[in-house]
């Protein structure tokens, strides 16, 4: 049954290997807005932003061209309200077994959850608003449509308002996001900066910032200015995501990138801070009085990109470097958390990546590679460095180009995985991709 699987899947994908048309039969929303096809704005594939891409984004969605506008005294709207569904679906294999930190083969049927392959239909399924609101105004929703809290469907959400000032872009930006950071705002690097830009599903394994936990909730405003080679943002942010946050002070974090062009290849460099104290909300004391949850953000990182033409071949590299500080004074009976990025009170987590792809059918078929040298924690207790090394490796493959297929596989060593772990030394995920 499973070898009569393979071959039909072998085939269907062969089929669409050689058939599949050039052009995408459907577009995103911001394709509907601008009129332009989606690879004006992606490189080599969704999400991960070109050149033009980081500018459409930096303009606060607002650009148009594909649709007819309802225009007014202090209005710009397009006639169309624009919408995508976005959909993952994916299947994960690792190779652990339920009894973690032995070395016993399990009897066949005892395997659960990845470990026996776990199809999660959909991992990530959303309804997109999103585009112009205004001549300066922009905005994008992502209303979750996955299992879980139903009076939570406004998952993320940002309201650019800019204008442009002696050849900058200057933009304010409230935003709120349940797993995206205080990078959400105005992210525009492929380096996994932000969770959601990234050309590996792999996320840990082949980023930094999110080896060391900075997709976490978060609620604020982004102050960003901009040009075409340079960027800077500070945003003040709440680690809190929903209805009402009463935080305070807000904890900062800055964000500064240059963005040159080099001999035709689009590159960058920048730098991440996350620093700060809040507290927020009230928790029982152990004397039966109550006090404030406090959180504290310590974290920062490097990164850079190039993105251009080797010979006729694309080519996109990543590089990363994230460092979150070991926690402090940590007294949860008082309310008293540590550094929200890094609960070990032993070690900093660090971590450095190299990835890359590379388009051996340009607009179609991708090669991708990773590599992470991560340390956190402790092991056992003591002071030694917690240690992970991932390689990862796999192929990205453009259906149309809203829809893409990818198989990525990552192996791990390190002290981390010296026992063996619950999910084992490896995973591999099959995920399908779309964008209607």
């Amino acid at each position: 049954m499973k070898k009569s699987f393979l071959a039909v899947l072998f085939i269907a994908l062969t089929a669409l290997f050689f058939n599949a048309p050039n052009e995408a039969e459907a577009v995103p929303m911001f394709a509907r807005q601008t009129g332009m096809a989606c690879n004006t704005c992606h490189f080599q594939h969704f999400p991960t932003l070109n050149a033009f891409g980081r500018s459409f984004k930096q303009g606060g969605y607002t650009m148009g061209g594909g649709q007819s506008m309802i225009e007014g005294e202090a209005l710009s709207l397009p006639v169309t309200l624009n919408a995508s569904l976005v959909t993952k679906v994916r299947f994960q294999k690792t190779t652990g077994g339920d009894d973690a930190n032995t070395n016993t083969t399990l009897v066949n049927g005892t395997r659960s959850g990845t470990n026996k392959g776990e199809l999660q239909f959909p991992d990530e399924g959303a309804l997109m608003l999103g585009g112009r609101a205004g001549e300066h105004i922009g905005y994008l929703l992502e209303a979750s449509l996955t299992s879980g809290n139903p009076s939570n469907r406004f998952t993320s959400f940002k309201m650019p308002i800019g204008y442009e000032v002696a050849n900058t872009h200057l933009e304010i930006i409230p935003f709120t996001t349940d797993a995206g950071g205080a990078a959400y705002p105005a992210e525009v690097l492929n380096t996994g900066a932000v969770r959601m830009i990234r050309p590996i599903e792999h996320r840990n394994e082949t980023s930094a910032q999110q080896y060391i936990g900075t997709s976490t909730k978060a609620t604020g405003f982004a102050f960003v200015a901009a040009q075409s080679l340079w960027t800077l943002n500070y945003t003040m942010w709440a680690p809190l995501h929903g209805t009402t946050i009463d935080a305070g002070p807000y904890l900062n974090y800055g964000r500064a990138i240059l963005t040159p062009t080099i001999a035709g290849w689009d590159l960058a460099v920048g730098g991440q801070i996350w620093h700060g104290k809040t507290t927020y909300g009230s928790t029982a004391s152990g004397d039966g009085r109550t006090q404030p949850t406090r959180d504290i953000a310590r974290a920062y990182a490097l990164d850079a990109q190039a993105q251009g033409t080797l010979i006729n071949w694309p080519l996109g590299v990543y590089l990363t470097y994230g460092n979150s500080q070991k926690s402090k004074d940590v007294n949860t009976l008082i309310g008293q958390n540590g550094n929200l990025f890094n609960s070990s009170t032993m070690e900093n987590k660090k971590a450095w990546t190299a990835s890359a792809e590379f388009g051996i059918l340009p607009g179609r078929l991708t090669l991708i590679g990773g590599y992470v040298n991560g340390k956190g924690g402790s092991l056992n207790g003591s002071m030694a460095n917690y240690s992970t090394n991932a390689y990862t490796a796999g192929a990205n493959y453009n259906i149309t180009q809203n829809i893409f297929f990818q198989l990525v596989s990552s192996w791990y060593s390190g002290n981390a995985f010296d026992q063996r772990p619950a999910t084992g030394k490896n995973l591999t995920t099959a995920m399908l991709f779309s964008a209607f």
